[in-house]
C-alpha cells in the first residue's frame, strides 16, 4: 500500500451536496481563526492538508458533526503524532460550516 494512501485512510461514502453559501462562510470562518497556524489547503504542515481531510471524510451530517466536535475540543491521533488544539469559542454551527468547507475542497480546484 503506498503511503499517501495509507495516511489519508478514505472512508468509503456518498457525498451529500453543501450550498455555495454554506461554503462561502466556511471560508470566511476559516480565515478569521487561527486554523492556518497549523494547516494549510494542500500541503501538510503542524496538521493535515485540509484536501486529505476532504479526501477522508464523506461530506455527511456524521462526519461533519465528528469533525465539528474536534474543532471545538481538540483531539490527537487521527492523522499520526499531531495534537489538534482545543477551540472552545468557536459555536457547534460555525464549526459545522467550517467543516462544510474544508469537506468542499474535493470538489473545487485549488488555487
Amino acid at each position: 500500500m503506498d503511503r499517501r494512501k495509507e495516511y489519508i485512510r478514505k472512508i468509503p461514502g456518498k457525498n451529500d451536496t453543501v450550498p455555495e453559501q454554506v461554503v462561502a462562510r466556511g471560508e470566511v470562518l476559516i480565515a478569521y481563526s487561527d486554523c492556518y497556524d497549523c494547516h494549510r489547503e494542500e500541503k501538510k504542515s503542524k496538521g493535515p492538508a485540509f484536501s486529505d481531510i476532504a479526501e477522508r471524510y464523506p461530506i455527511q451530517p456524521a462526519y461533519r458533526d465528528l469533525l465539528a466536535r474536534k474543532i471545538i475540543s481538540g483531539g490527537f491521533g487521527s492523522w499520526g503524532n499531531p495534537v489538534m488544539s482545543p477551540h472552545p469559542e468557536v459555536s457547534m454551527e460555525d464549526a459545522q460550516t467550517m467543516v462544510y468547507y474544508i469537506l468542499s475542497l474535493k470538489y473545487r480546484p485549488l488555487q
